[in-house]
């Protein structure tokens, strides 16, 4: 389960607003249409605005944040997790589990590192696994609510669009004694509606869908540091921790936050 490059889904996002770009041009109209600064703050002000009541000020930032993040940097992956807790599974063969402490700083994963730290505190392995159950569940539900903010960007922007479209005909119909600009007026009042449209479509779904896929990948990964941590705490050999763990690339979970359970 790899996760798909970043500069490949932006460029898909750059891809989707080029298509209808040039369907436009290719039907005889003029891009400068699009340049309406009412349609834009109606859409996307208007998403913003819903989006600051609907969710706390610390969870859009980090959604935004956590955007970014995924056209940008390459998450690590299961099979390089699977790697990892195989040499721990040596490591801790040899020298016993407390030895671990010292890998506890080298971690480079927050969840690898409070496991790390539970599996050398000396707590009963029951005890370990019920608290990193508790930690998995509590980050898949922070990511889901982070693809949850752009879900409902993607429902709110479409109806903004028709408002804007309306507030367009509005003023169109105010000047009906000009019947040469009728036309025009009509046209550039559904631009609104192209941007709601549009922007659900090819920018706030797409990246839903993308922060959804890194969250399986995210849960999947936490899975497998859940049970390699609980195999190293019973000291199981390491052919067995690598086998057992490589079955989760094998035939990943239909839902990860349960693997481990």
């Amino acid at each position: 389960m790899r996760e798909p490059r970043g500069i490949l889904s932006a460029l898909g996002l750059v891809l989707g607003v080029a298509v209808v770009a040039g369907a436009h041009l290719a039907g005889g109209g003029d891009l400068r249409l699009f340049a309406q600064p009412t349609a834009l703050l109606v859409v996307f002000g208007g998403t913003a605005a819903a989006l600051m009541t609907s969710f706390p000020t610390r969870t859009l930032g980090r959604s935004l944040a956590t955007a970014l993040r995924a056209f940008t940097e390459r998450a690590a992956t299961p099979e390089a997790l699977v790697a990892t807790m195989t040499q721990l599974a040596y490591k801790a063969r040899r020298e016993g589990v407390m030895a671990l402490e010292a890998d506890i700083a080298r971690a480079g994963d927050g969840f690898l590192a409070r496991a790390l730290a539970l599996a050398t505190s000396g707590l009963a392995t029951e005890v370990v696994r019920q608290t990193l159950d508790i930690d998995a569940r509590a980050a898949a539900e922070r990511d889901d609510e982070l693809a949850e903010v752009f879900e409902s960007a993607a429902g709110y922007s479409p109806t903004l669009g028709i408002v804007g479209a309306v507030l367009g005909l509005m003023g169109v119909m105010r000047h009906m004694s000009s019947t040469t600009s009728i036309g025009e007026g009509i046209a550039a009042a559904f631009v609104a509606t192209i941007y709601g449209v549009g922007a659900a479509n090819l920018i706030f779904l797409p990246i839903a869908t993308r922060l959804r896929v890194r969250a399986r990948m995210e849960a999947l990964r936490r899975a497998i540091t859940i049970d390699g941590i609980l195999a190293l705490h019973d000291r199981l050999q390491p052919s067995i921790v690598e086998e057992r763990l490589t079955g989760y690339l094998r035939n990943p979970p239909a839902d990860p936050r349960q693997a481990a359970a």
